[in-house]
């Protein structure tokens, strides 16, 4: 059976099951392993992008949007672009894009730095503050719903074991933790 926007997929199993069933064909002599680790992580999280979290959507925000201002909410604080780029990882183009959309619509507010004029600090706007915690349960709760086909000790444990590769990933990679 073709999946619609992907590969073949063999009778109860997934996208990734195919693939790997494929790579096995061709090429028999290499170890498909951790392509079925991280085939499965890019695939979920392609999907989920995908679905573009319906909450979000309903407030007109995309995603990145909601981080940027869950960081600025979560810290308590005013942040530079810089760290919110460090913060959501993302990158300083993109922040900067996305600060002027959220500051249009009056979301958050920019002031200049009082010694250095090209250093700007980003803060919530009341409004901003409201959406955030207006939208945070309702956004958990479909994350709830999403994650609903795992009973709880497996999402522990997926949970655990996620934390462990992304810790391993940062450490390697030079990222700053929390």
């Amino acid at each position: 059976m073709r999946a619609e926007n992907g590969p073949v997929t063999g009778p109860g199993g997934d996208t990734v099951a195919a693939v790997v069933r494929q790579w096995q064909a061709v090429r028999p002599d290499i170890d498909t392993g951790p392509m079925e680790v991280i085939g499965r992580i890019n695939r979920c999280a392609a999907l989920l992008q995908q679905a573009e979290d319906a909450p979000l959507r309903r407030a007109g925000l995309t995603r990145a949007e909601f981080d940027l201002l869950g960081a600025l909410r979560r810290t308590g604080h005013e942040l530079t672009p810089g760290e919110l780029a460090r913060e959501t990882f993302s990158s300083g183009a993109a922040v900067t894009k996305r600060l002027k959309q959220l500051q249009e619509r009056q979301l958050v507010d920019r002031r200049a730095d009082a010694r250095d004029r090209r250093v700007a600090h980003v803060r919530l706007t009341d409004a901003g503050r409201e959406l955030v915690d207006a939208i945070l349960p309702e956004q958990l709760a479909y994350e709830t719903v999403v994650l609903s086909v795992l009973d709880t000790d497996v999402q522990g444990q997926l949970s655990g074991f996620l934390g462990e590769l992304l810790a391993q990933l940062e450490g390697r990679l030079g990222v700053r933790r929390g």
